[in-house]
């Protein structure tokens, strides 16, 4: 129930959701499984990033990797679509939603140059540097029809 205030007048509004909550983990995935499009909220080397289906990231050079291989990202922390969220406690557990990325390159950014003087001492010494990085292709959001469910 939702109370709007309008030119001073108090009015009630019930305000009814298009959607009902789902009662459990496995209904909530059906629900999203349901959906267009999904996106996942995913820990790839360190860092939280968005993700969805044929995305390609650029993620600092991940070692034991080469061209080619397929990376199943493990650190889920949340699983979603335009109408639904569905957010794990930190993570959502590996049977329940799989997103696989492949190695597509690994390259090197922008040269960087950093110069270090001294005052009064005609000491200059300039630093340059690339960075590596690996580049991955994200794969489809797999959510499994046999989910239980707990989280």
């Amino acid at each position: 129930m939702a109370s709007v205030f309008a030119r001073g007048l108090r009015t009630c509004i019930q305000i009814r959701s298009a959607h009902t909550l789902p009662r459990t983990a496995a209904s909530a995935l059906d629900l999203i499984r349901a959906q267009p499009s999904q996106y996942v909220v995913a820990t790839v080397a360190g860092r939280k990033y968005l993700l969805t289906p044929r995305d390609v990231l650029t993620v600092p050079r991940l070692k034991d990797v080469n061209v080619g291989d397929v990376v199943a990202l493990s650190d889920i922390h949340e699983l979603g679509s335009r109408e639904y969220t569905l957010r794990g406690n930190p993570v959502i557990s590996a049977d329940k939603v799989r997103v696989d990325a492949t190695v597509i390159e690994h390259t090197r950014g922008a040269q960087e140059v950093v110069v270090k003087r001294k005052r009064r001492k005609g000491y200059y010494k300039t630093i340059r540097n690339k960075h590596p990085f690996t580049r991955l292709r994200i794969g489809n959001i797999d959510i499994p029809l046999a989910a239980s469910t707990q989280l």
